[in-house]
């Protein structure tokens, strides 16, 4: 594993300021962090990129691969409805490239909202926090992007799909690999869908049916699961894809309106004259929406006239359901963002939390950020 270079605390200081400088309760979170409640919520593609961690005959877990999660967890076993978090320590992630660190320093705040502040506002307020810090590395080459889950929903809730597989669509735009293969359905005739044989004997199931089915299964075979999923969640997944298989594909018409939508990367302006080209009037009310939080961004010194909106914009972790952005580097490439952040409502009640609660957060990596560092 290879660690990050250390920032100069000079430098460090500057870039952790505007965070410090909003008073939100400072915490921390354990290093190892339970491997299947993970995968569970950012998706199997990100665990070739996980450190795993197991005792013998105990749960597995994995290096702390990011902070959200387990701060989301803090905040919801305080019992309060509100809060601000910051948070600074090393966070885990295998590069995907040699020579990348492995191991690196991450500072961010999560806020969490219980609906008496405009979520416009509090959006605002994180990007401008995250602008600020960036700022203060003094790499003088950051640009601004931005997307938002949201509007993808809403473009495809215009779409007229089938219930299930407009369901299907939006879980799946966080997921390039997903929402690929649900392109590529189109116009496939069931039959020639393959959801796997053992997949199509547990559909027929209920789950808990399933779950013991496949626990007879390993034990008559002497397999111990590995991986941090157990028979249940398994059997889940198998339905799901045998499901998927039989489900309605899109038409050609509407997976070409969703990669014409996914194209779309311009100045917000431009961006979103297109996408209600594209959306029609179902979209008129996000798009206001859009208008307003971009007037909040200027004001509270967000440079949104550099900015550029792109409809498939995510991040690593598929969790964010709102607004997304990163402030990226002239002098990196695209997958090396400075700082990230974005809104995920849904996040709190997937943790069993109450449902209508408002969440949103940033990150930033200083020794990206700083200007004598990440080239």
């Amino acid at each position: 594993m290879s660690a990050e270079p250390a920032v100069p605390p000079e430098a460090l200081a500057a870039i952790r300021a505007p965070f410090l400088a909003l008073e939100a309760e400072v915490v921390d979170a354990p290093i190892l962090q339970p491997l299947g409640l993970l995968l569970e919520l950012v998706g199997e593609a990100m665990r070739a990129r996980l450190f795993v961690v197991q005792a013998e005959g105990g749960q597995e877990t994995c290096l702390r691969p990011d902070f959200t999660v387990p701060v989301v967890r803090q905040h919801l076993e305080s019992g309060r409805s509100s809060g601000r978090y910051f948070y600074e320590g090393k966070a885990f992630r295998a590069s995907p490239e040699p020579g990348r660190p492995d191991e690196f320093r991450q500072i961010g705040l999560e806020r969490f909202d219980d609906g008496a502040v405009s979520t416009l506002e509090a959006d605002a307020e994180i990007a401008a926090l995250a602008w600020r810090a960036a700022a203060a590395g003094a790499r003088g080459d950051l640009g601004l992007w931005l997307g938002d889950v949201a509007l993808f929903s809403a473009f495809v809730d215009g779409l007229g799909l089938a219930a299930p597989l407009a369901a299907r669509v939006r879980r799946a735009a966080a997921r390039p690999r997903l929402l690929a293969g649900e392109l590529a359905r189109v116009d496939q005739p069931p039959a020639a869908r393959e959801g796997g044989r053992l997949a199509d004997l547990l559909a027929g199931l209920s789950e808990a049916e399933a779950a013991t089915v496949l626990e007879e299964m390993w034990t008559l075979a002497g397999i111990a699961p590995v991986g941090g999923r157990g028979p249940a969640e398994i059997a889940q997944r198998l339905i799901r894809r045998a499901e998927a298989a039989r489900a309605p594909a899109l038409s050609a018409d509407q997976a070409d309106r969703i990669r014409r939508f996914l194209a779309i990367e311009a100045a917000p302006a431009e961006a979103f004259a297109v996408v209600r080209d594209l959306g029609g009037a179902g979209l008129d009310a996000p798009l206001a929406d859009w208008a307003r939080r971009l007037d909040l961004m200027a004001a509270a010194g967000v440079p949104v006239e550099q900015a550029r909106f792109s409809a498939a914009l995510g991040h690593a972790f598929d969790y964010y359901d709102g607004l997304t952005f990163e402030i990226r580097s002239a002098a990196l490439e695209g997958d090396r963002a400075v700082a990230v952040g974005g809104r995920y409502d849904s996040l709190p009640a997937r943790l069993g939390g109450a449902a209508g609660s408002q969440a949103v957060g940033c990150m930033i990596r200083p020794w990206r950020a700083w200007a004598g560092g990440e080239a």
